[in-house]
């Protein structure tokens, strides 16, 4: 171990940061961030120096660099090129044992600055001990996803019931009930914003101890987006990785459903056209039962779980039944499929509003409100329309739409198994039908389907460039 990681508090203390570019005014951020009063010394200041936050306690000193400034300085930070003006700063601050960093120069540093998780109280730091900060930077940037923000508030939680909970519960008692808070479902209603209830739950966590050995039971509905692994949440991927029962139906792909707890319990309620595995109301009661077993059960969608999701019929029964949730939003299919198929919903020039309809089929036919639907300078995205695809086109045109409509028709979208394939009202049932489309699919109507060709920038089977395994098809759109 090169360093020993240590954190200064320099709250109300005095540094000195010698050097004025933007690469100081970032390093005197963190100072006046830390609670520190800045001496600047640098003949001037970028100007990112008037824009930190707590400027008021900064205070440029001098044009350059005097022993003098040392005195009664706590920290010294250098952003210096000059070589030799770096190396007197750091011999100067060292006979005085004041620990100083000299920005890209490790071998005069007494400490270093690592790359900053900031969740206050709570605090991660990733160093490289200099060798490589792009790399420990990087390092961070995967950490961040990993460490919601709402831990600070969790922290501070625990804070203010730790005189209670020493009063309450023995020495030797005391780590394993702060675990069993930080893993119970108080620590998800902070990080969801539910304050209140985490403190009524922890309450009563210490009253009655015994009583809370079984965990309480939550139920998260989470949209999984339209099936690429890369366009989850953070939030959707923290809850699946601590669930413990996944119930998930066909619009999961295969890929996302691996990146779930893998000792999870798994229940597929999978529906298809005519084809429903588990009926609706059944998956509606198996959420509340596994909920009341002290199960936190995820039930995961595809999409968002409030368009065509039928996420608002879950939780209705959730809440007539007293059970615990929460949402979490996913990418629809509109979005995420029409992003990668390179058509804007909404364009300037083609289209200032959109409708999402879904395209099933009732005794062949459709019962939708087709003048609202079919309006000039409206994108239409159907859901679920490849099996009445041509009844659909006859539809629009019927009401008020030409048949020279731009109109294209995407399968498996956001995957490297997509295609996408565009024509008009008139001729796209038969280009989807010698495709030989199969679900899921999406549909899109409108002037914006003319930008496909300038704007479509997704190449499917490639990532970053590098080949790539087609992904099993994400059941999502149809």
């Amino acid at each position: 171990m090169n360093y020993l990681p240590i954190f200064l508090d320099l709250r109300d203390r005095h540094c000195l940061l010698v050097g004025g570019s933007e690469t100081a005014a970032r390093k005197a951020e963190l100072l006046l961030r830390a609670g520190a009063h800045v001496d600047v010394a640098a003949p001037d200041l970028h100007a990112g120096f008037a824009q930190l936050p707590h400027a008021d306690h900064l205070t440029r000193v001098a044009d350059a660099f005097t022993s003098e400034l040392l005195d009664g300085k706590d920290a010294v930070i250098v952003v210096e090129e000059d070589a030799a003006v770096a190396k007197r700063v750091a011999d100067a601050a060292r006979a005085r044992h004041i620990p100083v960093n000299v920005a890209d120069k490790p071998a005069l540093c007494s400490f270093i600055l690592p790359s900053i998780i900031d969740r206050s109280p709570i605090m991660v730091a990733v160093s490289s001990g200099g060798e490589s900060p792009v790399l420990a930077r990087m390092l961070r940037a995967r950490l961040e996803t990993l460490v919601p923000t709402a831990y600070g508030r969790l922290s501070a939680l625990a804070s203010r019931y730790k005189d209670r909970v020493r009063e309450a519960i023995k020495p030797e008692q005391r780590r394993a009930f702060w675990e069993k808070v930080f893993l119970s479902p108080v620590a998800e209603m902070v990080f969801s914003g539910r304050d209140v209830e985490a403190e009524r739950l922890l309450d009563d966590m210490i009253r009655d101890r015994a009583a809370h050995d079984l965990a309480r039971g939550e139920v998260y509905l989470v949209g999984a987006g339209p099936g690429n692994p890369d366009l989850l949440t953070f939030r959707a991927l923290r809850l699946m990785q601590q669930a413990d029962v996944i119930v998930y139906d066909r619009l999961v792909s295969q890929p996302i459903l691996d990146m779930c707890r893998r000792d999870a319990e798994r229940v597929y309620v999978g529906k298809e056209r005519d084809d429903h595995a588990v009926p609706q109301e059944e998956i509606n009661l198996m959420l509340v039962r596994l909920a009341k077993e002290g199960k936190r059960t995820l039930r995961l969608k595809g999409g968002d779980p409030f368009i065509f999701g039928r996420g608002g019929e879950e939780i209705e029964t959730l809440v007539e039944h007293g059970v615990s949730f929460q949402v979490v939003p996913g990418i629809t299919a509109a979005a995420g499929v029409a992003s990668y198929a390179g058509i804007p919903l909404t364009h300037r020039d083609y289209a200032q509003s959109v409708v999402f309809v879904t395209g099933h089929l009732k005794e062949n036919t459709f019962n939708m409100n087709w003048e609202g639907i079919a309006q000039k300078d409206q994108t239409i995205v159907i859901y679920m329309g490849l099996k009445g695809l041509p009844l659909l086109c006859e539809a629009l045109i019927k009401h008020g739409l030409t048949a020279g409509t731009p109109a294209a028709i995407i399968q498996h979208g956001t995957l490297p198994t997509q295609r996408v394939i565009t024509g008009d009202l008139t001729t796209l049932p038969t280009l989807a039908e010698e495709a030989g489309l199969k679900a899921p699919t999406l549909i899109i109507v409108g002037n914006v389907v003319k930008l496909r060709e300038k704007l479509g920038w997704y190449q499917p089977g490639l990532d970053s460039g590098q080949p790539r395994t087609p992904l099993e098809a994400p059941n999502h759109l149809g």
